[in-house]
């Protein structure tokens, strides 16, 4: 039940899809619901490190680099998390090799922490690699071509990167494990579009609704995609070493600006936000799939814990955020 001295709602919740599962992220906490393996649905509700909430990381373009850093953890330790919670995990085997062994007894109870901050490590990395570094060194071949149009290389580059982005999402989403992770990414975005409408959050009503949504991370993506076009159009190098440098060290800005424009679009009914909208909407017929009932019940969970914590609805059964652990702010905006 809405609680009716809560005169004003946080302006978006959202969240990802994860391992049999949905992750939603309040104003203070977020909650993980899994389906289990027997068939119920647990939610762990955790805190957000207080220093993500700092107001030095909500300032505009660096807010956005903060959650391009802090997304891609949490978003690694949900799934880690869903699958230990759906009974997927293969972590606690019961002939671990030498080198596990020397792993446990080297690191003890922070070993889990390092193997988080070396996989969000290896994540920066192959995500650089593959859709900034590797279009900039492949486009760098038709340079001899162009003589003095280096604009053209700059758009090559860009139509590059959108095409290697496009085609590793679309050969992804064939995999059987893949789609059903997309399954409930449909469902996330369903419960979200049916709080934001203001309706019952019944799985009879979230079914009714879109499985797109303007802040969906693969919307910002691709704003990424299309904003790194427009910066690095301007910033041209012939050497090729000097043009892979400027790529890395624009990053962060390119991912500031992406962020301002994504929360702008999910915030404005302007006939433009519905253009730059479009092709993010599109993209996300790939990486969303219609859910079922169950999975939409999983959604529900997860949202209606983080509105209870936020005092956003009054319900029984609620409990407060396990604040253990080096959990992080994925700024919650993106749905």
């Amino acid at each position: 039940m809405i609680n009716k001295d809560k005169k004003e709602k946080p302006a978006f919740y959202g969240g990802q899809a994860a391992m049999e599962g949905v992750m939603m992220r309040g104003k203070k906490s977020y909650a993980l619901s899994v389906r289990t393996p027997s068939k119920g649905i647990e939610t762990r509700l955790k805190a957000i490190n207080k220093a993500e909430r700092h107001p030095f990381f909500k300032l505009p373009v660096i807010r956005g680099m903060v959650s391009f850093v802090s997304s891609l953890y949490l978003g690694v330790k949900v799934i880690y998390d869903s699958a230990d919670m759906a009974g997927l995990s293969d972590l606690e085997e019961e002939n671990p090799s030498r080198f596990e062994k020397w792993l446990e007894k080297k690191f003890g109870d922070k070993l889990f922490n390092y193997l988080m901050y070396f996989s969000v490590f290896v994540s920066i990395c192959f995500s650089i690699g593959l859709f900034i570094l590797l279009p900039t060194w492949i486009s760098s071949f038709i340079n001899p071509l162009i003589g003095e149009r280096k604009w053209i290389l700059g758009v090559c580059e860009g139509l590059l990167r959108m095409a290697i982005f496009i085609g590793y999402l679309f050969l992804v989403s064939k995999m059987k494990e893949i789609k059903r992770v997309f399954q409930y990414h449909g469902a996330e975005h369903k419960t979200i579009n049916c709080y934001e409408s203001g309706a019952e959050l019944t799985p009879e009503n979230v079914k009714t609704f879109t499985t797109r949504h303007k802040r969906c991370g693969t919307s910002l993506l691709l704003i990424v995609m299309l904003v790194s076009m427009v910066v690095f159009f301007f910033v041209r190098f012939d050497n090729i070493w000097l043009r892979l440098l400027s790529r890395l060290l624009l990053i962060p800005f390119v991912a500031g600006i992406s962020y301002e424009l994504i929360m702008w679009a999910g915030r404005s009914k302007a006939r433009i936000v519905g253009i730059i909208s479009a092709p993010g909407l599109w993209l996300q017929s790939i990486t969303t799939y219609e859910p079922d009932n169950s999975q939409i019940e999983v959604a529900i969970a997860a949202l209606k814990a983080v509105l209870v914590d936020d005092g956003i609805i009054v319900g029984a059964g609620s409990s407060r955020p396990d604040t253990d652990g080096p959990d992080t702010d994925d700024t919650g905006d993106n749905a």
